[in-house]
C-alpha cells in the first residue's frame, strides 16, 4: 500500500474523527497537521515511527519540536514535505492554508515545495549539487517556480537573497561551487534557497548541529530575519533546548513517535508537567551559572517502535512510574484550564513546582581530593613549553613551490596539574585537535616541548620511553563508533592495551570486571560487540579502554559532541565521577561552552593557532576580556526564554583569514567587534602589533590592547520583542 493510497483512503475518516474530537484548525492557521501516523514495513516487522500528531502554526509564529534521536521530529518533517519513499504509509491530514497535501502526487507536490513550503536541511554539503554554481541553484529556484520571470530579474533577485542571508560580495560569490564555502555559508545559502519564494512555511531540520557556535548565532540570526522578511511560520526541529528557548513561540516535545507535551515555551522551560521533559530540560548543562550541580540523566533507551507500547511509552525510564501507568498509552491532557500547555501523564498534576533533580535522583557534585590543595601546591601531569606546528603550503602539481605557510599552532604555552580538567575551546580550524595530535605523537623531532608526567619528549628517543608516557596518557574519541573495532567482542577492546603492557590473563579479566562496573555497563555484556550498544555506552567503553592502564592524563577529543543531550548528561556526570574517585585529570577539545563550563577547572580560548585567553573557568565565563572570548560566550543558546528574548548576541563578521593574507598585527582584528569601534590611531596599533598574553588579577590572561573597548553596536543583536 503506497503513502497516496493510504492518505485517499483515510482523509474522510480521519476529518470525520476530529470534527467529533472538536479538533478543528484555527482559521488563521497557515499550517495544520492532524493525527499523522507514518509507519515502515521493514525486515523485523513495522516501525510506527509517527503516531498521531497534531499541531498548528500560524504566520510568523516558530514551533519548536524536540526529542532524542529516534523520536519522529525529523520524519515528521518529511511527511509535511512529501519527501518520504513510496513504502512509506502515511495516514492523517496535512494541510497548507486548507488545502490538503497528503495524498498528492509528486508533480503536484513540486507546486508547493520550494514555492508555499520549503525546507533547510541539517546538512548543507550534501544538500547543494557540487557540480553547479550556487547562482545556479538558486536561480533554478526561482525558475521552477517563476518561469516568465527574465533571466536579469532571477540574477538580480539572487544577488539580493545572498545579500540577505548575510553572504558577503553576494555578486560575485553566485558563480563560486559550494566547496568554495565554508560550512556556515553553506547552511546561509541553503536559507536563501529556502526563502527565495517568499514561502508560507520553512521547516528547519535541525539546522545548526554540525556547525561553531559563532556560525551558529550567525545562521539563526539569518533565519530570524528571513522570518521577519518573508513573514512564514517556522518548523524549528532540533534537540538544542537552548536555540529554541530563543526562537520559538510554542513547543512540542516528541518521545517514540508521539508529542509527550505541548505548550508555550514559558510553559514548557518553566513549568514542565511531564517527567520526559523535566529530564530533558535538567540535562541541559548552563554556561551562563557558576554553581556547579550534577546533570539529570535519564537511564535507558527509546523504546522498539515495531511493537507500539501498550501503556505509557516513557514508563521503562521514569522514575516516577506506576502499575497504573502501564494501563493505556496516555493521551494529551490540558495541564491548566484555559491554556494550551498539554502533557500526556497521569501525574501531570502533582508535578506543579517539582525539581527534575528531586524525580531523576541526580548524583550529587562529585569532589576530589586534590579540590581541596591549592593550585600551586599540586604535581604538574602536562606541560607544554611554546609547541609549534607549521604546515608549509605548496602549489603546482609537478614542480611545488611553497606560496605560504599554515600555522596551526603557534607556540602553545600551558599546563595542567593533578585533579584537574583543562579544556581548549575555538571555532573550527583554530588549532584545538592539531595540539592534541602534538601532544600525542611526542617525538623528539618536535618544534617546542611537551613535558608528560616528568617526562620531556626532547629525551623520548627510545621505544621504551615512548610505552612509559603512552601509559601516563591514554585518549577518548568523538566518534565512539569509529574508534571502536567492530570485529573485537568489548572484552577484546578493553583487554589490548593490557595486553600490550604484558599483563596476566587473571589480572586482565579482573580488571575488565572493574572496569565495566567502574563505567557503569553490566559485566555479562562484556562478550557482546560494539554494534550491539548504544552511542553512549559505546562511549563509555571507549572511556573504560582509556583507563584499563591506569592513565593519571586523560585527553577527551570531543567526547559527547555526538550524543543526545540526555546521554550526554550520563557520560558527563561519569566523566566527573571518575575525575574525583580516580584523581584523574582531563584534556578536554569541545566546541560546546556550556560543556566546558561544567567540567571543567581552567580554559583556554583558542584562534588561529593561538591561546588568546586562558584562565580559570568562572574567571573566563564570567568576566571574559577578550573580545573573541565575548563573542563565543554569547552565541551559546540559554535554556531560558525570558534571558534569551533579552540576551546580548556579539555577531562575528566574515570568516578566518586566509594563511595568505596573515595579519601582521592581532589575527583576531578583521574580525573584531571592539577593533571596529576603534579610531584609526589605536587601529593602527592592532594592525601592526601582535599582543601577547597580558595577566589580569585573577588567574586570568588574555591578548588584547583594549580589552575594555567599546564594542561596534552594528555587531551586536537584541530580539527584545520576540
Amino acid at each position: 500500500m503506497t503513502s497516496n493510497t493510504t492518505a485517499r483512503d483515510t482523509a474522510q475518516s480521519t476529518a470525520e474523527r476530529l470534527r467529533v474530537a472538536g479538533l478543528h484548525a484555527p482559521t488563521d492557521a497557515v499550517l495544520s497537521v492532524r493525527d499523522l501516523n507514518v509507519r515502515f514495513n521493514t525486515e523485523n516487522g513495522v516501525v510506527h515511527a509517527v503516531r498521531g500528531i497534531d499541531f498548528d502554526v500560524l504566520p510568523g509564529k516558530t514551533l519548536g519540536i524536540v526529542g532524542e534521536s529516534g523520536s519522529g521530529k525529523s520524519v515528521t518533517s518529511m511527511a509535511i514535505m512529501g519527501l518520504l519513499p513510496p513504502t512509506a504509509e502515511i495516514s492523517g491530514s496535512v494541510r497548507l492554508k486548507g488545502k490538503e497535501l497528503l495524498g498528492l502526487s509528486d508533480k503536484a507536490m513540486c507546486n508547493y515545495r520550494g514555492n508555499d513550503l520549503a525546507m533547510v536541511f541539517q546538512d548543507p554539503l550534501s544538500s547543494l549539487t557540487p557540480v553547479y554554481t550556487v547562482g545556479t541553484q538558486i536561480v533554478e529556484a526561482l525558475t521552477v517556480h517563476n518561469p516568465t520571470m527574465s533571466k536579469q530579474a532571477k540574477e538580480a533577485r539572487a544577488v539580493e537573497l545572498l545579500g540577505l542571508v548575510g553572504i558577503p560580495s553576494p555578486k560575485d560569490r553566485l558563480k563560486a561551487f559550494p566547496h568554495e564555502f565554508s560550512g556556515g555559508m553553506r547552511q546561509r545559502v541553503m536559507i536563501a534557497i529556502a526563502i527565495a519564494n517568499d514561502p508560507r512555511v520553512l521547516i528547519a531540520d535541525e539546522p545548526t548541529t554540525a556547525l561553531d557556535v559563532t556560525i551558529q548565532a550567525q545562521v539563526l540570526e539569518v533565519l530570524h530575519a528571513a522570518q521577519e522578511e518573508t513573514g512564514a511560520a517556522v518548523v524549528m526541529i532540533t534537540h538544542d533546548l537552548g536555540v529554541v528557548a530563543g526562537m520559538a513561540d510554542d513547543i512540542m516535545v516528541m518521545y517514540a513517535g508521539r508529542p509527550v507535551e505541548t505548550g508555550s515555551v514559558d510553559d514548557i522551560y518553566y513549568s514542565p508537567r511531564m517527567p520526559y521533559t523535566m529530564g530533558l530540560l535538567g540535562a541541559v548543562p548552563r554556561v551562563d551559572v557558576a554553581e556547579k550541580t550534577s546533570l539529570v540523566p535519564i537511564e535507558g533507551i527509546p523504546p522498539n517502535l515495531t511493537n507500539p507500547p501498550t501503556g505509557c511509552s516513557f514508563a521503562p525510564r521514569c522514575p516516577l512510574a506506576s502499575e497504573a501507568c502501564l494501563d493505556g498509552e496516555p493521551d494529551l491532557r490540558t495541564v491548566v484550564p484555559g491554556t494550551e500547555h498539554r502533557a500526556a501523564c497521569i501525574k501531570s498534576e502533582a508535578l506543579a513546582d517539582v525539581d527534575a533533580h528531586a524525580v531523576f535522583a541526580a548524583p550529587a557534585v562529585p569532589v576530589s581530593r586534590f579540590d581541596r590543595l591549592p593550585r600551586h601546591e599540586r604535581k604538574t601531569v602536562l606541560e607544554l613549553r611554546d609547541v609549534k606546528k607549521h604546515f608549509p603550503l605548496m602549489k603546482g602539481a609537478l614542480l611545488k613551490r611553497r606560496i605560504g605557510t599554515v600555522k596551526a599552532v603557534d607556540g602553545l604555552s600551558f599546563d595542567i596539574r593533578e585533579g584537574e580538567c583543562f579544556s581548549i575551546v575555538g571555532e573550527s580550524g583554530c588549532g584545538k585537535t592539531t595540539t592534541l595530535l602534538e601532544i600525542m605523537e611526542f617525538h623528539k623531532d618536535q618544534d617546542g616541548e611537551v613535558v608528560i608526567g616528568g617526562l620531556s619528549n626532547k629525551h623520548a628517543a627510545d621505544a621504551k620511553a615512548k610505552g612509559a608516557m603512552r601509559r601516563e596518557l591514554q585518549m577518548v574519541f568523538q566518534d565512539p563508533t569509529g574508534a571502536l573495532d567492530p570485529r573485537f567482542t568489548v572484552y577484546e577492546v578493553l583487554a589490548e592495551p593490557m595486553e600490550n603492557l604484558g599483563m596476566s590473563r587473571p589480572a586482565i579479566r579482573k580488571r575488565i570486571m572493574e572496569l565495566m562496573e567502574l563505567v557503569g555497563l553490566q559485566a555479562d555484556h562484556v562478550n557482546r560487540f560494539p554494534n550491539q550498544f548504544s552511542g553512549g555506552q559505546r562511549q563509555r567503553i571507549g572511556i573504560a579502554r582509556a583507563l584499563a592502564v591506569n592513565p593519571r592524563l586523560v585527553v577527551l577529543d570531543e567526547p559527547v559532541s555526538a550524543l543526545d543531550v540526555s546521554v550526554q548528561a550520563g557520560v558527563i556526570n561519569l566523566l566527573d565521577k571518575l575525575r574525583a574517585e580516580l584523581g584523574l585529570s582531563y584534556l578536554m577539545v569541545a566546541h560546546d561552552l556550556s560543556v566546558v563550563r561544567h567540567i571543567s577547572n581552567r580554559v583556554a580560548v583558542m584562534y588561529l593557532g593561538k591561546i588568546v585567553e586562558i584562565g580559570d573557568v568562572d574567571a573566563v565565563f564570567d568576566n571574559p576580556r577578550h573580545p573573541y572570548t565575548r563573542a563565543l560566550l554569547s552565541a551559546i543558546p540559554v535554556p531560558d526564554p525570558e534571558l534569551e528574548r533579552t540576551r546580548e548576541r556579539i555577531i562575528l563578521q566574515g570568516d578566518l583569514p586566509s594563511p595568505l593574507e596573515a595579519p601582521a598585527g592581532c589575527n583576531f582584528a578583521t574580525r573584531c567587534p571592539v577593533f571596529a569601534a576603534l579610531p584609526p590611531a589605536k587601529q593602527e596599533k592592532c594592525l601592526t602589533l601582535e599582543p601577547v598574553l597580558e595577566p589580569a588579577a585573577t588567574d586570568q590572561q588574555f591578548a588584547c590592547f583594549y580589552p575594555d573597548g567599546e564594542l561596534d553596536a552594528d555587531m551586536v543583536v537584541v530580539h527584545e520583542n520576540h
